[in-house]
């Protein structure tokens, strides 16, 4: 890591394509100008945020003893990807995995500033979402439950309150209740893994949940024609929506009907699971059993291929994904996994490329089909450096 109290970086603007000259002091934009010339083609963004991240190049957050060593592992692979904020998720196991992971999340943030920057919260995924197989995806049964605003408490004076997003179903009874005091507590309530009916969708919304987790997945393979889960969270003004755009998780069609719906409202998450960044072959999973990685990026039950087993990609091959379908533009697609999440959030990030933000800066090359990082600086720190 290296750190400068006075730097220029420049680059072609990620969004305009205009030779952009960005000057950094102490962690912070000072001064946006024209560059007149560029020594390297190089392109630069605001850094990429992923609100959902289970693990990343071998290194997993829901492992059955999560470490320091683990999570700072984690931090620095996600660097190479672009990454400067992210929320590593723990989804549904038993409530003390689910303590030890965020008491240790929480002691790394706590000694580490530069990591502490990187990551901003731990997002919850269960246990408190559908017990029902399809909604439930890969979660394990035994662990589900109803909410429990007690042991949620639990954790969050656990996790030295860095609980700062939690996905549930509001399918079950107690539902409105928890979700008012996870949001009167700063906590955001995303919807996923559910079954709920539209009015137990509308129930939620309508006590503070504001996102839906991965929609169009944890879902029923077949759902009725309407009215259904799906159409319930599309149709709400007042739900963002989360996707994945590996290519695998969900048809260019329905993206395109998301983006439509949603516009700015769309955020562009990767759901990585820690073999994210490994190599194709056979794996043993903890949860999954036996797991293959396709060449082709794609991560499926060894015994039965045609089953998903999690998504691999990270956000920056998600935008990739968008542009390389036309599904969107690389400016549009690059704010889906930076600037929306910040702005959902509530992150000083969301500032972009303005004065006074902080300097989050992503210095990559592109071509048609893939973008390539080669510097990532963290509120003005070098973290990662390939060029």
């Amino acid at each position: 890591m290296t750190v400068n109290h006075e730097f220029v970086v420049q680059g072609r603007h990620y969004y305009t394509g205009v030779p952009t000259s960005i000057r950094i002091r102490d962690g912070r934009l000072v001064d946006i100008q024209p560059a007149k010339s560029l020594s390297n083609p190089v392109w630069i963004g605001p850094g990429l945020v992923d609100l959902q991240v289970n693990g990343y190049g071998g290194w997993d957050f829901n492992a059955q003893f999560l470490t320091p060593e683990v999570v700072c592992h984690a931090t620095r692979a996600l660097w190479t990807q672009g990454v400067t904020a992210y929320l590593p998720t723990i989804i549904t196991t038993s409530d003390v995995a689910v303590e030890q992971a965020v008491v240790t999340i929480a002691r790394v943030v706590r000694q580490s500033p530069v990591i502490r920057n990187t990551i901003r919260g731990i997002h919850l995924e269960g246990p408190f979402i559908s017990p029902i197989d399809g909604p439930r995806g890969a979660h394990e049964r035994r662990f589900v439950k109803a909410p429990d605003w007690e042991l949620f408490l639990k954790w969050q004076k656990s996790s030295d309150y860095l609980i700062k997003m939690i996905t549930l179903s509001p399918e079950w009874e107690g539902a409105p209740r928890f979700i008012r005091n996870c949001v009167n507590s700063g906590v955001k309530v995303s919807i996923g893994h559910t079954a709920a009916t539209s009015e137990q969708i509308s129930s939620a919304v309508e006590s503070g949940a504001s996102l839906s987790t991965h929609l169009g997945n944890g879902a029923h393979p077949v759902v009725p024609r309407h009215p259904n889960y799906i159409w319930d969270q599309l149709a709400n003004d007042n739900l963002w929506a989360s996707i994945i755009a590996d290519g695998f998780h969900l048809p260019d069609s329905v993206i395109k009907v998301i983006l439509k719906v949603k516009q700015k409202h769309t955020v562009l998450i990767s759901d990585a699971v820690f073999l994210s960044g490994m190599k194709p072959g056979t794996y043993k999973t903890h949860i999954g059993g036996d797991v293959t990685l396709t060449r082709e990026g794609k991560l499926q039950l060894t015994e039965y291929p045609e089953l998903l087993a999690g998504s691999v990609q990270s956000v920056t091959r998600g935008i990739d994904h968008l542009v390389l379908r036309q599904l969107c533009t690389f400016g549009e697609a690059w704010n889906m996994a930076s600037i929306r999440p910040c702005e959902y959030m509530g992150f000083p990030s969301a500032a972009g490329f303005s004065i006074g933000a902080p300097a989050d800066i992503v210095v990559f090359t592109r071509d048609e089909e893939r973008t390539q990082i080669l510097q990532v600086y963290n509120g003005g720190s070098l973290v990662y450096d390939n060029m």
